[in-house]
C-alpha cells in the first residue's frame, strides 16, 4: 500500500526525504491513474531499496498541485535532495510509466559509479 502524503506532510516525506521519492498525482475519478494504481504499487515494492513511491489525491490537494504545476492526471514527479528532477504527464501506460522510473535509476546508477 502506498503512503498517501498532503500538504500536510509533503515536505517532511517527499522534500527531506534521504531516497529519490516519486509522487503519484491521481484523483479518484482518473480512469487512467487508477488503472495504473496496481503497477505503481508493484513498482513501490520492487524498487523499494532505490525509490520512495508515495501518491497524493489531487482532488483533495488543490493548491499542492497548483504550486507543483501539476495541472492533468495522472502526472507523475521524481523528487530528489528536495527538488523535482523530472515529470511524466499526459498519456501515461504501464510501460511509458516502466520505462520513466528505469531511465531515472538508470541515471542515478551512473552518477554514483565510479
Amino acid at each position: 500500500m502506498l503512503k498517501e502524503v498532503n500538504k500536510d506532510n509533503f515536505d517532511q516525506e517527499v522534500v527531506e526525504s534521504q531516497q529519490p521519492v516519486l509522487v503519484d498525482f491521481w484523483g479518484p475519478r482518473c480512469g487512467p491513474c487508477l488503472a495504473l494504481m496496481p503497477h505503481v504499487e508493484e513498482m513501490a515494492s520492487e524498487y523499494e531499496n532505490a525509490l520512495k513511491v508515495v501518491k497524493i489525491d489531487a482532488s483533495q490537494n488543490r493548491r499542492l498541485c497548483l504550486n507543483l504545476r501539476v495541472m492533468n492526471l495522472p502526472t507523475y514527479l521524481v523528487f530528489k535532495d528536495g527538488k523535482e528532477v523530472d515529470r511524466l504527464t499526459g498519456e501515461v501506460d504501464r510501460k511509458k510509466l516502466s520505462n520513466f522510473v528505469a531511465d531515472f535509476l538508470e541515471s542515478q546508477e551512473e552518477t554514483h559509479s565510479p
